[in-house]
């Protein structure tokens, strides 16, 4: 069995509906805690997985484990391992290569879909870019895009939603991963920052649940066309 090493920041933010698809794929998923993880002394990942969370990757003089992780995921990226961001793991992988991440002035959070560029209609990201589609967006940095990289997708709010780094590496700004059930615990895990934005969580309960049940057959789709690639 093959490896996924997934890279928690938050506990409720995991892999979601993408573990089952990964161990249908034949991964054994281990999952290590950022903040308490010694970096230095974990082997590389057949795949690596960066999930969200909401601290900033220009935090490092608050949380220190940054600095490891961040030279943890540019040894991935160099030796051209499979590497999959989500939301600040695309932000990890793109300050990890030396690029800027910083504040977009505003929020994008909620439900809504993405519009692909000519790259991304030919990417296995493609099942996820449909305008029919929405996915959640949870967010209030953006990055620069990674040199040699290609912008798979973009929304209104922010241009730089999905890139792709070669055949194995994905960062993805957007949450594709989330079910309806597991944003139970973000409602309660990020209570400060919705109330600080004045979102309704009875209203994106109400839009999870109606917008996150289309995406699991896309999910599948893209999952299994992704890992074809390498």
């Amino acid at each position: 069995m093959k490896t996924l090493l997934a890279v928690r920041h938050v506990h409720f933010e995991h892999l979601g509906a993408l573990e089952p698809l990964f161990t249908a794929a034949g991964y054994t998923v281990r999952y290590v805690e950022a903040p308490t993880t010694r970096f230095s002394e974990l082997e590389p990942a057949e795949l690596l997985v960066l999930l969200g969370g909401p601290l900033s990757v220009n935090d490092e003089q608050d949380y220190p484990f940054l600095t490891d992780e961040l030279s943890f995921v540019a040894a991935q990226l160099r030796a051209e391992r499979p590497v999959l961001g989500l939301c600040l793991g695309a932000q990890l992988m793109a300050r990890s290569l030396g690029d800027r991440v910083y504040p977009m002035g505003h929020k994008e959070i909620g439900w809504s879909p993405l519009t692909p560029t000519e790259a991304g209609a030919r990417h296995a990201l493609r099942h996820l870019l449909s305008p029919a589609l929405s996915v959640l967006h949870f967010h209030g940095e953006t990055f620069d895009l990674p040199a040699g990289a290609e912008l798979l997708a973009s929304t209104p709010l922010c241009k730089n939603q999905a890139f792709s780094l070669g055949p194995r590496a994905l960062g993805l700004q957007f949450h594709p991963e989330v079910t309806a059930e597991q944003l139970e615990s973000w409602w309660v895990g990020h209570t400060g920052e919705l109330g600080a934005a004045g979102l309704s969580i009875p209203r994106l309960r109400a839009e999870s649940y109606e917008k996150a049940p289309p995406l699991l057959a896309k999910l599948r789709a893209f999952v299994s066309d992704w890992l074809s690639g390498f």
